[in-house]
């Protein structure tokens, strides 16, 4: 590959540009509290004060847990059947004709309304707040799945049948690599959409959990507690992607040059 067509490679003023605009919304955030003097509005100062006294209480790090593992399982089953059911419908029209309208009907039916109707079915259990999260994210990870496996080049599996290859070897060497943007934007969306979800299912029906607790708060208009545990829950996301996601995306997506 020619060098003046490769990617430049990541640098430390790259991951500097993705700090300073936080950095500087933080100072903004500071100047405005101290002029309003407003107790709705608290100062990051004040924030991170009420953050430390709920870490070494050990509430936090309670309720994060909670939150944190109905997020992982939910974002898990999520990608599994989403993934299975865009790849379905994208390699089948017969598939796609028969499932876009239920499709269509899950994008656009509210979280709130299904996480209602599955406490009402199933009961203000563990696995129907679960149950409540995994449908409302299946369709939007079907959607940009089946998208990808629309636009796979089917040439490049025209070859991996000359060479031969097993159906495992054909769908993990040649097929999912070109599917993985889609991946990891489902996997990114996921997370942003899942965790607001999960937050909604904590607050109608959990008793543990970031939600259960912002709920609590806002019952005394807790500003500052409120975002303490907002604050936490984003710098685990931050963590996920830049530790997680983004380094893996780099590793697997090496063979496009």
């Amino acid at each position: 590959m020619p060098e003046e067509l490769k990617p430049p490679a990541p640098t430390q003023d790259a991951g500097w540009s993705r700090v300073w605009p936080l950095l500087v919304l933080v100072a903004l955030w500071q100047l405005v509290a101290m002029q309003a003097q407003s107790r709705v509005l608290p100062t990051p100062v004040a924030v991170w004060g009420a953050l430390w006294a709920e870490i070494t209480s050990g509430s936090l790090l309670f309720h994060l847990g909670s939150t944190l593992t109905r997020v992982g399982l939910s974002f898990v089953l999520a990608m599994v059947l989403g993934v299975a059911l865009g790849i379905l419908m994208g390699r089948s029209r017969r598939w796609d004709r028969l499932l876009d309208s239920f499709l269509v009907l899950g994008l656009n039916i509210p979280a709130l309304v299904t996480t209602i109707l599955c406490y009402i079915w199933f009961g203000l259990t563990e696995a129907a707040a679960i149950a409540a999260v995994v449908v409302n994210k299946i369709p939007m990870v079907a959607v940009s799945l089946r998208e990808g496996a629309r636009a796979v080049d089917t040439s490049l599996l025209e070859v991996a049948d000359v060479y031969r290859l097993t159906r495992f070897q054909r769908f993990t060497k040649v097929y999912l690599p070109q599917l993985y943007p889609y991946l990891f934007s489902s996997a990114r969306n996921g997370l942003a959409l899942i965790w607001k979800i999960v937050l909604v299912v904590e607050l109608l029906g959990r008793s543990d959990g970031v939600g259960f607790q912002i709920g609590s708060f806002f019952h005394f208009f807790d500003i500052t507690s409120i975002l303490a545990y907002t604050l936490a829950f984003a710098g685990v996301i931050f963590l996920l992607e830049a530790m997680l996601l983004r380094p893996l995306e780099n590793r697997l997506n090496r063979w496009r040059g």
